[in-house]
């Protein structure tokens, strides 16, 4: 095997036995090697079809133009035009801060993150505008453990099944959009108990982190720090576990990217089931 790939495999090794130990990673335990071929991926992204495709408020239109035929041209292609926040997509720290890294100032293993999910789904049927309490991050806890510093928060709300639908952006008559969201303290105790630390960060199948009625995107401004990143627009989160899983965003890196368009994929270690 190649220097390169032993590494990543030693790497990915290291990363999978700690995640399945439960322990942190300076406990440095003594773990046997994971075969890569032993992971499993699940897809949580949306396929971008301008058919479907929600746009955020304000953003460009989503366009896919075919400007190659095999039948013309001998190849097929198509031009695409969009935001870097089409679809699903990740969101650098510099989206929402000055002077804070954007794409091209990432690492790779900012984009690699375990993650935990908190499914909310049954509060926000009730309450559309339901904003996620420090109560509820720890009455978590008390069932699955303490959430893995670094970590990608992922919130269920169930926002995903309305993908494509009006009831997705659930714009009010006065224009507002009406998705659920972290509260302000509830992202402010995740950040100043490390469990987001330099490079977590949170995720959603909303538009953002923000409750949809709060237009000053203070969670957002939280968030976007340091190394830490947003998934959002996340699809298909029935597939990734509640504990044990990490997440995997790629997409083009843009030179003073806001982020990218992604496909992000939750990625299992041997002995980790599906949601």
């Amino acid at each position: 095997m190649p220097m390169r790939r032993r590494v990543l495999a030693a790497g990915l090794a290291g990363v999978f036995g700690t995640a399945l130990s439960g322990r942190t990673a300076q406990a440095a335990p003594t773990v046997p090697p994971v075969r890569l071929d032993q992971l499993n991926l699940v897809n949580l992204s949306h396929v971008n079809d301008p058919a479907t495709t929600n746009v955020f408020p304000g953003d460009p239109a989503f366009e896919l133009e075919t400007i190659a035929t095999i039948p013309a041209d001998g190849y097929y292609l198509q031009f695409v035009r969009e935001g870097e926040h089409t679809g699903t997509h990740w969101g650098a720290p510099g989206h929402f801060n000055t002077g804070e890294p954007l794409a091209d100032d990432m690492d790779p293993g900012d984009l690699f993150r375990p993650a935990v999910k908190i499914d909310v789904r049954a509060k926000a049927a009730a309450n559309p505008d339901y904003a996620v309490t420090v109560d509820d991050l720890k009455a978590w806890e008390k069932r699955h453990g303490r959430i893995p510093d670094e970590s990608v928060v992922v919130l269920w709300t169930g926002w995903d099944a309305k993908w494509g639908t009006p009831a997705y952006p659930n714009t009010g008559a006065d224009g507002v959009l009406h998705q659920p969201g972290f509260s302000v303290p509830a992202v402010r105790w995740l950040i100043d108990t490390g469990r987001l630390g330099r490079r977590g960060g949170t995720g959603t199948d909303t538009f953002s982190p923000d409750v949809g009625t709060d237009e000053t995107y203070t969670v957002s401004k939280l968030v976007y720090r340091r190394h830490r990143i947003s998934l959002e627009i996340l699809a298909n989160l029935k597939a990734l576990p509640t504990t044990g899983a990490w997440v995997l965003a790629g997409g083009p890196i843009n030179r003073n990217g806001a982020g990218s368009t992604a496909t992000v994929f939750g990625v299992l270690p041997p002995g980790v089931n599906a949601g």
